[in-house]
């Protein structure tokens, strides 16, 4: 399980760029791996404090998508950023916070945060979110 929040701050979102493999130098959400004897919102809490040093109240399970390829399945909780009191944790080159046409979308890690963050924006438009799901095939490689 890979947990993931979506904080945010009045208009913006906060994304951490990664400092360690896979997709190294490219932005994603705070997030990581589930650890034994923790919930999915306390592991969403964790890894928003270890890769952005940001403290969240958490919301709702925002998206789930599920990646049988690499046995994995992603989940994002809506969070807000309880400060602006937040930087770079061991993980992260750098932690911002972005409006929507600031996001570098060609930069984004990795699919189920691009589509978190783009069902965000549109659900931002029509004040209404729901929780989005889905299961991912392998992307396909052009060479």
């Amino acid at each position: 399980m890979v947990i993931n929040s979506l904080p945010v701050w009045q208009e913006k979102v906060l994304l951490c760029r990664r400092a360690i493999e896979p997709r190294h130098g490219l932005w994603t959400l705070p997030g990581g791996f589930m650890e034994n004897g923790e919930t999915t919102a306390q592991a969403a809490v964790r890894e928003t404090l270890e890769e952005a040093n940001a403290r969240i109240a958490i919301g709702e399970l925002y998206s789930m998508y599920s990646l049988p390829y690499i046995n994995q399945v992603h989940m994002t909780f809506r969070a807000t950023l309880l400060d602006l009191d937040f930087g770079p944790g061991p993980e992260s080159l750098e932690v911002r916070l972005f409006g929507e046409t600031e996001i570098p979308w060609n930069e984004i890690a990795f699919r189920p945060v691009r589509f978190s963050l783009e069902h965000y924006f549109s659900d931002r438009k029509s004040g209404t979110f729901e929780l989005h799901t889905g299961d991912l095939d392998a992307p396909s490689r052009t060479v």
